[in-house]
């Protein structure tokens, strides 16, 4: 029986409804796919402009990198130089020929460089550099502490000999920027750009500094380095932009630092260079952007990168400004100007085309829909009367063949599948239930074992390396300790000969006050004065060397213990001090902070039994993880507060009830969170960074101290102020595991 709610609902034929909604997709699909081309073509604009500009930023950040990281590294490294001995900057009271060959140090490195000045100015008021103005020629400048007309200019040949003095002129470096800013600071620094208009052309620079010491940390006086800035602006005109596009730099107040326009970052008026304000640049992209900057909070405020769109010219302009930064002061703002008519004529073309092309497809759309809904209802609408047949229960149903091969094969299909659908459904849904149980047994069992078979692997691997690694070391120190002990014991020998040749020649020069011009030449080459003061300190050294060499050989072989492997008697202080002399290069002051201060407290203890190479296997991990938790530590302190509150390892030894070996190592670090306390020991678990550690190492560490010797293996910490681990062993074991 008819429900009479669907006698009254008005009824459509089956192709109104296929055609009508069809057509009406159709238009709604056509008319959305135009919107969106006029839409995307107007996002690609954006979004090329984006990219172009990021490309370039991306491209100018990575030369500038490379190309201003040049003068601060050799700064670095002439600064190291300097401060070992390796290079003597002291020309006050040097010979000439010394002054010499620190300026062709000097021309030499303005050969390998893209430099224009390189030199040094010494708290004496002296100094000494090597220039290169024009680009092409470099010339030396050297100057005394005289106030005037104390420097002098010297023209080089091609292999850095001075030939000629071009000019002198009066140099004061107390009052020179480049000099007192980094004094001042006491760190390598950028100092202010200096302009000058020299003979050879206008000069824009900006000047690396850095403050140098001698061995003894005494201040010598300061290193600079110069680039020529109009090279910047040569860089920036080569980038592929677009013929009215803009990059330029802009140091904090506006004023041009460089720029890919023909306008140089400077004036000249009556023969003196002026540094130019960007909102007075002859180039009119660049002042009406400028102009945008400074109405906008000023050129300062611009701490990240800041995109929008300015009218120019009747034309719409594309711009990104963002801060160029590097770790040395360098504080410039970069901005880039992209116009949009670079983009939009080729995306015009491509809309009027896709909109053309939108509107064919509604118009064939349309008519092949209509034919096709006709040709589709005829056997869809007998398809329905079966359907509705079966609805009350008559699945003897047959569907007449309608020269569609789909709906053939749905027809012949159709009382077949009617009949087994609903015993098909619930098989399925049985079976799908088994399934599920069994896949989600299967999957608790893999990952259970997976887990049990990554830890053992990792603990295989972690044994086998170690034990791999006592070997090499017992095997290097072995090999080393031969030679050394030959060159230790045969040091003496040396020495005291030394000592006899030096009192010869000193006898024969008492003898012989005026000796031939050859082998007065030949004292002067040598500097014989100086070797011998020098050679008798080169000896002792180098016999403190190998002492220290001896030292760490005889803690290698203690560490490693390749004899040891077995079970047996051993003074666990020499594990621990081995261990440390290991470490020693993490332990001791780095310019960066002082050294970790290692407070012994030894208790008076017996031999005790132990696998003596998996015990320092033990402290090597305990120790290497304070030393981290330090350095973590002191990586949020300044040098003076470190100094003030040292980092410090305490180890303690005891022995507890006459039976039992306490061993405590405790540190002063950041310290562990409660949280973490309770999985220190589980397997894989660390609060290192990714590639900094597996969490092996405390795992491994527990099960020597637990599982082969008997032993307890606790930790102790308060986060914020340190770590303590407590190793517990007993002194004699009954049963060896």
């Amino acid at each position: 029986m008819k429900s009479p709610y669907f006698s009254k609902v008005k009824a459509f034929s089956l192709q109104i409804v296929l055609v009508v909604p069809f057509l009406i997709q159709i238009f709604g699909a056509v008319s959305l796919v135009g919107y969106l081309s006029f839409k995307n073509g107007q996002k690609a604009v954006n979004d090329l402009a984006e990219q172009l500009m990021e490309r370039t930023s991306d491209v100018v950040d990575e030369h500038f990198k490379s190309y201003l990281s040049i003068p601060q590294t050799l700064n670095q490294i002439n600064a190291a130089a300097i401060h070992r001995g390796i290079l003597d900057v002291r020309v006050g009271g040097a010979s000439r020929r010394h002054r010499k060959t620190l300026g062709k140090y000097f021309w030499d490195q303005m050969q390998a460089y893209d430099l224009t000045y390189i030199g040094i100015g010494l708290t004496t008021g002296e100094g000494l550099g090597a220039a290169r103005y024009d680009g092409k020629t470099t010339t030396i400048d050297d100057w005394t502490a005289k106030p005037q007309n104390n420097i002098y200019t010297y023209a080089t040949d091609n292999q850095g000999n001075r030939t000629q003095i071009n000019a002198r002129w009066t140099w004061n470096n107390f009052s020179e920027p480049w000099y007192t800013k980094p004094i001042a600071a006491g760190k390598p620094i950028w100092a202010k750009i200096i302009t000058a208009n020299f003979p050879t052309g206008p000069y824009i620079a900006a000047s690396a500094s850095r403050p140098i010491y001698d061995s003894q940390n005494r201040l010598l006086g300061m290193i600079a380095c110069d680039i020529h800035l109009l090279k910047l602006s040569d860089f920036l005109r080569s980038l592929e932009i677009s013929k009215s596009g803009r990059v330029f730099l802009l140091e904090q107040d506006g004023t041009l630092v460089a720029s890919s326009g023909k306008e140089k970052p400077f004036t000249l008026v009556n023969q003196e260079i002026r540094r130019l304000r960007a909102i007075n640049s002859s180039d009119p992209i660049i002042q009406n952007i400028a102009r945008h900057l400074q109405t906008s909070n000023g050129f300062a405020s611009i701490n990240e990168q800041k995109d929008f769109q300015l009218e120019m010219q009747g034309e719409r302009h594309f711009i990104s400004a963002l801060r160029w930064r590097d770790e040395y002061g360098l504080n410039w703002l970069m901005v880039i100007s992209v116009p949009e008519n670079t983009f939009m004529e080729q995306i015009n073309a491509n809309t009027r085309t896709t909109i053309a092309l939108c509107f064919a497809a509604l118009v064939l759309a349309s008519v092949m829909g209509v034919l096709t809904s006709h040709w589709i209802v005829r056997p869809i609408l007998r398809l329905n009367r079966a359907s509705e047949a079966m609805a009350s229960g008559n699945l003897a149903q047959t569907v007449k063949i309608s020269g569609i091969r789909e709906l053939d094969t749905l027809s012949n299909s159709f009382n077949h599948m009617a009949g087994q659908l609903h015993e098909s459904f619930t098989a399925l849904e049985k079976s799908k239930e088994e399934l599920e149980d069994r896949v989600e047994e299967r999957t608790t069992e893999l990952k259970n074992t997976l887990s049990e078979l990554q830890r053992t692997q990792s603990q295989v691997i972690q044994s086998e390396k170690m034990s791999s690694l006592g070997q090499l070391v017992a095997g290097v120190a072995h090999e080393i300790n031969n030679p050394v002990n030959f060159i230790h014991a045969n040091l003496d020998y040396v020495q005291e000969y030394t000592q006899h040749l030096l009192a010869l020649m000193q006898l024969y020069q008492q003898h012989d006050s005026n000796p031939a011009p050859e082998i007065k030449t030949a004292i002067e080459d040598m500097d014989l004065e100086f070797l011998q003061s020098d050679l008798p300190k080169m000896l002792s050294s180098m016999k403190v060397g190998t002492d220290r060499i001896c030292q760490i050989v005889l803690s290698l072989r203690n560490f490693s213990r390749t004899d040891e492997a077995e079970f047996k008697s051993v003074d666990i202080h020499e594990g621990i001090d081995s261990t440390l002399m290991i470490l020693q290069h993490r332990l001791k002051a780095k310019p960066e902070q002082p050294d970790i201060e290692v407070i012994k407290d030894y208790g008076n203890l017996p031999l005790i039994e132990c696998y003596a190479g998996q015990l320092n296997q033990v402290f090597m991990n305990i120790l290497v993880n304070a030393i981290d938790a330090l350095e973590e530590s002191n990586a949020l302190r300044t040098y003076q507060e470190i100094k003030n509150n040292p980092s410090q390892i305490r180890i303690r030894t005891s022995v507890v009830n006459s039976t039992w070996l306490e061993v405590a190592i405790a540190d002063n670090g950041v310290g562990i969170s409660k949280e973490f306390q309770q999985r220190i020991f589980d397997p894989f678990f660390t609060t290192k960074p990714v590639g900094k550690g597996t969490g092996m190492g405390m795992s491994i560490s527990y099960q020597i101290i637990t599982e082969k010797h008997g032993g307890k293996l606790e930790c102790f910490s308060t986060s914020g102020v340190g770590t303590e681990f407590i190793i517990q062993i007993p002194l004699r074991l009954k049963v060896h595991v």
